[in-house]
């Protein structure tokens, strides 16, 4: 079997690090884990599995996952997230793949949970990503908010990741907190300036994709919840985006006068 290594980024993941590590270590011969700076149990734990920690403070989504991709002993790299596995049908599959064209990247379907639930609906599965490519001609993105492979080439497998995505939804609420604060972020490092009316168009553009378009408005309470998150996510982003431009404005009025100004 042609070597692999594994790369995970982790912040604060000490409670799914290392069953996520122990996935890995089902076809990868290295395991590399590039860790935001937890402060809890996450580097000892991936160290007690075997994984080679680097710190990296959090850098964005993609400049983080490619981070540890020059630190590997192997061009084939196979990235999870830490709360995400390899199932037993992706692991016969990369133990099967020949691995013999670098310009090839392979994509696994997602099956998404929220606590023991799989959702499927409004887009939520098949959730098709890619997790395995060549470092030689492929590589993460560097977009700081949901970054992907880019490769010459996919090939979809029809072998599956668990993602367990949120705990409950509770945590599916925070996480949107979360996510949409670094994705406003992103824009605004990106010039994207303010609107009025962007936050209401994305969400309601958000909510008839979801609704209509994925078919979510057929799916039962799934396909409405899944709309209505996608709605909320998309709404906060830009309405962070809007307020990120205010307090910015706002220190610019309080900021003192300099001496040229005053003469």
């Amino acid at each position: 079997m042609t070597p692999i290594t594994g790369i995970v980024i982790t912040l604060n993941e000490e409670k799914r690090i290392g069953d996520c590590i122990d996935s890995l270590w089902e076809v990868c011969d290295e395991v590399i884990v590039v860790d935001s700076l937890s402060q809890d149990g996450t580097v000892s734990i991936a160290e007690s599995k075997g994984a080679t920690v680097l710190l990296q403070e959090y850098l964005g989504d993609g400049p983080q996952k490619a981070f540890g991709v020059p630190r590997a002993n192997n061009d084939w790299i196979l990235a999870l997230d830490a709360d995400e596995r390899l199932d037993e049908d992706a692991i016969e599959a990369i133990r099967t793949l020949s691995l013999d064209d670098p310009s090839v990247a392979y994509s696994f379907r997602r099956r998404n949970f929220c606590g023991h639930h799989w959702i499927k609906a409004a887009g939520f599965y098949p959730d098709d990503v890619v997790r395995l490519y060549n470092r030689t001609m492929s590589g993460y993105l560097p977009k700081k908010g949901h970054a992907s492979v880019q490769a010459p080439k996919v090939k979809r497998t029809d072998a599956h990741i668990r993602h367990f995505t949120y705990e409950s939804l509770s945590h599916w609420i925070q996480r949107i907190d979360q996510l949409s604060t670094r994705d406003a972020w992103a824009m605004k490092e990106r010039g994207v300036s303010p609107s009025f009316a962007r936050p209401a168009l994305h969400a309601l553009s958000a909510t008839f994709r979801k609704l209509v378009l994925k078919g979510g408005v057929f799916q039962g309470t799934d396909g409405f919840t899944v709309a209505m998150t996608t709605a909320f996510h998309a709404y906060m982003k830009y309405a962070k985006l809007n307020e990120l431009h205010e307090a910015e404005r706002h220190a610019e009025d309080e900021a003192p006068a300099s001496p040229h100004q005053k003469e």
